[in-house]
């Protein structure tokens, strides 16, 4: 009778253990599931927002100097014997290492070529490094427009493209080292390079840097590549221009805040 009782006892904690267990397991599996629906959410409203600026910055004017036709600059015949000594090489494409810093230095170089272009340089070796990039990244959203050499301006149009095909964080890592390599560049003319320049142009130079920082900064709880490239841009927030004379004021007081950008993107 006593071991029968015992037996019974036993029984009894293996039933209640089990009956336990598969409480507290459920009990988990909801919370994650509760979790899980949480960060879907917040992940969707991140995602519907980035894409709001997307669509921001798709509308805004391109920089009057890598403009073409009537919005963009000229340059008089004795300005353009004095070439720019400060683009990037070339060759600079072959030390990318990472798919990150591919993409940054084809932005990059992109802004590049249309200087060169712009002081009729010879631009055969940034054609040839932009056209090795292109197939070393492999980004199936590229066709999406009609020419390479375009890609630094991160349209609308590229980023739905990208979105598409699962590659949106490295849009604004484009968008990111086209900003600063514009930046670089207007620093080093600015009486030349903000001379088309209208309040209005300086205005959308100032949203665009919110922007971008905005899209960057959201983006680095979910990708480790970013996270770097947002410390870089951030010292960036400072110039918020509304006129053509504060942004020259500007760039001059930020000129070291821009050139540390501009090597932390393009190493």
């Amino acid at each position: 009778m006593k071991k029968l009782t015992v037996l019974a006892i036993a029984f009894a904690a293996v039933v209640f253990a089990a009956c336990g267990g598969q409480k507290n397991a459920q009990n988990t599996e909801d919370a994650d599931s509760l979790k899980s629906f949480e960060q879907q959410q917040i992940e969707a409203s991140i995602k519907m927002h980035i894409d709001s600026i997307a669509a921001d910055l798709g509308k805004l004017k391109q920089l009057p100097f890598v403009q073409d036709g009537n919005g963009g600059i000229t340059l008089t015949k004795e300005e353009k014997q004095v070439k720019p000594d400060y683009l990037l090489n070339a060759n600079v494409a072959e030390e990318a290492a990472t798919l990150a810093e591919k993409y940054r230095i084809l932005s990059a170089l992109n802004v590049d070529r249309k200087i060169a272009a712009l002081y009729e340089m010879p631009t055969e070796d940034y054609d040839k490094a932009i056209t090795k990039l292109v197939a070393d990244i492999n980004d199936p959203s590229f066709k999406a427009i009609d020419d390479a050499n375009t890609l630094f301006e991160t349209s609308t149009t590229l980023y739905d493209a990208m979105d598409e095909n699962g590659r949106v964080n490295f849009f604004w890592q484009l968008a990111a080292a086209a900003l600063v390599e514009e930046l670089y560049v207007m620093n080093q003319n600015t009486d030349k390079f903000l001379s088309t320049f209208t309040d209005e142009a300086v205005s959308d130079v100032t949203f665009r840097i919110v922007v971008i920082l905005d899209a960057i900064n959201r983006l680095t709880e979910y990708d480790a590549d970013i996270k770097p490239i947002a410390e870089a841009v951030s010292p960036l927030e400072v110039l918020n221009a509304t006129s053509v004379a504060e942004m020259k004021a500007q760039l001059a007081e930020a000129k070291d805040k821009i050139i540390a950008a501009r090597k932390a993107i393009i190493k």
